[in-house]
C-alpha cells in the first residue's frame, strides 16, 4: 500500500465528511433558528440574500420528483452516483484530484440526506445584481459539487502527467497516435 495516496484518501474521505456536515449544519440554521421555511426571505447583502427554496428536482430542476416513486428513485440514482465519485476517489492518488472528487462526494451526500429525510433538497443562497440573478438559488453542498467539477476538468485539461522519460506529457497533436 502507499502511504502517501493512503493519506491523501484519508484527507480526502475527511473533507467529504466536512463539506456534507457543514452543509447538513447551515441547512438547519437556515430552517431552524433563522425560520427561513416561514419567512422565505430574509434581505443581508446588497447582493446576496436567503431564499427559501423546494427542489424537487436534480441539477436546474431536471427530474422533478412529483411522487414517491420518484422520489425514492433521485435518491437511489443520487447515491448511485455518489458511490460512484466515492470508488473513483479511492483509486485516485493525488490529493487533487482526490479532493475534487470529495468535494463532489461530501455535495452529493449533503443533499442525498434533504432528500431521503425530506423528499427534497433544501436550498437557500440567493446572489444577485439588483434584479439580475446570474445563478439559481442554491445550496452549500450545490457549490461544493460545482467547485469539484471544474477543478476535476481543470485538472484534466491543464495538469499532465509525466511520461516513460520524465518530460512532461504533451497532448497529442492531429493525426498523431500515442506510440
Amino acid at each position: 500500500m502507499n502511504p502517501p495516496a493512503t493519506r491523501n484518501r484519508l484527507i480526502g474521505l475527511g473533507l467529504a465528511a466536512f463539506i456534507a456536515a457543514i452543509d447538513q449544519a447551515v441547512k438547519w440554521l437556515v430552517i431552524g433558528p433563522l425560520a427561513l421555511r416561514e419567512v422565505r426571505h430574509i434581505d443581508l447583502l446588497p447582493f446576496f440574500d436567503l431564499t427559501y427554496t423546494e427542489n424537487r428536482g436534480v441539477s436546474l430542476g431536471m427530474l422533478q420528483a412529483t411522487n414517491m416513486e420518484m422520489r425514492w428513485l433521485l435518491v437511489l440514482l443520487t447515491a448511485g452516483i455518489a458511490l460512484v465519485v466515492f470508488v473513483w476517489m479511492m483509486r485516485e492518488r493525488k490529493l487533487g484530484d482526490i479532493a475534487a472528487l470529495a468535494l463532489i462526494l461530501g455535495g452529493a451526500i449533503g443533499n442525498i440526506v434533504d432528500r431521503w429525510d425530506l423528499g427534497y433538497v433544501i436550498d437557500y443562497a440567493d446572489f444577485h445584481i439588483g434584479t439580475f440573478r446570474p445563478f439559481l438559488i442554491f445550496n452549500i453542498a450545490d457549490a461544493a459539487i460545482t467547485i469539484g467539477v471544474v477543478i476535476i476538468l481543470a485538472r484534466s485539461l491543464l495538469v499532465r502527467e509525466k511520461d516513460d522519460n520524465g518530460e512532461k506529457a504533451r497532448p497529442l497533436e492531429a493525426g498523431e497516435t500515442e506510440q
